[in-house]
């Protein structure tokens, strides 16, 4: 059982939002961390985001260099826009004989050994400032200092012995390119936050953090992404599900269409995800636009995120369709985010949806396409998981959730590029047939899994209209596979089939 004497601490910012999540509210303070990844992660822009919070709230703050240089730290401020002014630089040149670890001593622990003349410098300062932030840049000048596993991990030991007692949080960066020496500082700091940088094959860098060690608090574990935009980085926790359960009525949403309420048995369900899925063109998208514009009509907030279509492709089509988007777009209820999948991070789009969800009362998401959604994931498998637990999200807040897959090619069989038929509660197909020379779409809807719905399949028209309903096609067979036959009632109610030929 936990100590009652010992009072919970108020956690240190690291001045990043979405890493403070990711750390359970921040950082245990007067503790040493270790701030690893590869040149261009980001590890100096962290570094001074939590140095720029700490003088925000009036505290004195010291960024020890030895790495870089004053000129080049206040290029990068420059970059994001940022003043240093309140954060204490010490800036040390290590000369070609300061690195030679035959000429000094390298153990600097002050019972033990007379301190080097670069930790001295150091430690000069931090007693005249009495920092309560400090960073150490970087690790990789400490290790030539001490020329050997065994010295390294002592003077890391002895830095740690050293802060402990000044009431001072210390971030101490380090190379993860170099690991030769690395788990040595794993053992000893209080936590580890690691940045990685992938590089596609096509598109941007991708780069994501991961907190392998926190001692004493409970995190947010796996890979999480960011960016490095201008202002520093923007961190975006990854989606736990489980973290949202709440308790929504039944609920049950007219699409505003009799015909297609009765082929939904009723209308979409809050807390459910619907998969509209057909070949280009048969106005799966239109399908989607239509439910945004009546739960609109419903003074509701919805919310599409157009990963093939731009917003003026989308306004120029609904207004051909009598959908007057514009104004809704206008007034707030509709809001449309388009998506580069080239840019996108997995992570960014699951809290844009979360901010669109909680922070704006959204109550429809839609997502066109997931053709585009997966081209932005590394993996399919990867795309599934976080799906599943992106819709798992939605349904806990009684969101209803449209999805829109295009299958490849236009008439006959259909391929399925990716199946996610089995994560949705709802699918509803769109297909193309012939019939007496034109080319017609039908609708129909395969699966719902809060409860019965129609088994019939149904022509759809859009026109300028906008979208109508026909009744069920009961006149034909093989609707799906493209090619239907048209069935013909006789006298002696047997049902004989021919095949049209454009009649």
């Amino acid at each position: 059982m936990p100590d009652p004497s010992i009072a919970p601490r108020a956690s240190v910012s690291t001045g990043i939002a979405g890493l403070d999540a990711v750390l359970g509210g921040g950082l245990t303070p007067d503790r040493l961390y270790l701030v690893e990844g590869v040149p261009g992660a980001g590890k100096t822009t962290l570094a001074m985001q939590f140095l720029l919070d700490g003088a925000a709230r009036d505290e004195t703050v010291l960024y020890v260099s030895l790495s870089e240089t004053l000129s080049e730290l206040r290029e990068v401020a420059q970059s994001h826009n940022w003043s240093l002014a309140g954060v204490n630089i010490h800036e040390l040149s290590t000369t070609d004989q300061n690195l030679n670890p035959d000429e000094q001593y390298t153990m600097f622990h002050p019972s033990e050994v007379e301190l080097s003349e670069t930790i001295q410098s150091i430690l000069r300062e931090v007693d005249r400032l009495k920092p309560t932030r400090l960073v150490f840049d970087s690790l990789a000048e400490l290790r030539l200092l001490a020329g050997s596993p065994l010295r390294y991990r002592r003077q890391v030991l002895a830095l740690k012995q050293y802060f402990s007692g000044h009431g001072c949080t210390v971030l101490l960066l380090d190379d993860s390119a170099i690991s030769e020496y690395g788990l040595h500082v794993h053992t000893i700091v209080h936590g580890v936050v690691s940045l990685d940088q992938l590089n596609p094959e096509y598109g941007g860098d991708r780069r994501r953090l991961r907190v392998s060690k926190y001692r004493g608090r409970r995190f947010r574990g796996g890979f999480h992404d960011y960016h490095i935009l201008t202002g520093g980085l923007a961190v975006f926790p990854r989606l736990v599900a489980a973290e949202h359960r709440r308790e929504t009525a039944h609920e049950t949403v007219s699409s505003g269409l009799p015909a297609l309420d009765a082929l939904l048995g009723g209308g979409l369900d809050r807390g459910t995800s619907t998969l509209v899925v057909g070949a280009a063109g048969t106005g799966k998208s239109s399908l989607v636009t239509h439910f945004m514009m009546e739960a609109a009509n419903r003074g509701e907030r919805s919310m599409l995120f157009a990963f093939d279509e731009s917003i003026h492709s989308l306004v120029t089509r609904s207004r051909s369709i009598g959908f007057d988007v514009e104004t809704h777009i206008a007034s707030g209820l509709i809001k449309v985010q388009s998506v580069d999948p080239a840019e996108l991070l997995p992570g960014e789009f699951a809290q844009a949806i979360r901010d669109a969800v909680e922070n704006d009362g959204v109550r429809v998401v839609a997502i066109d396409s997931l053709n585009g959604y997966l081209n932005a994931m590394p993996e399919e498998r990867f795309m599934i998981v976080q799906l599943h637990e992106l819709l798992t999200y939605l349904g806990q807040l009684g969101v209803v959730t449209l999805l829109v897959s295009t299958q490849p090619g236009l008439i006959g069989p259909m391929a399925q590029g990716v199946d996610v038929s089995y994560i949705a509660d709802g699918v509803i197909l769109m297909r193309y047939f012939e019939a007496r020379g034109e080319v017609r779409q039908a609708i129909s809807v395969l699966k719902k899994r809060t409860g019965a719905h129609e088994r019939s399949i149904r022509e759809i028209r859009v026109s300028r209209d906008g979208i109508a309903i026909g009744e069920p096609l009961r006149e034909f067979q093989g609707i799906l596979t493209g090619v239907p036959q048209e069935r013909q009632i006789g006298a002696d109610d047997h049902v004989v089939a021919r095949e049209h030929a454009g009649a």
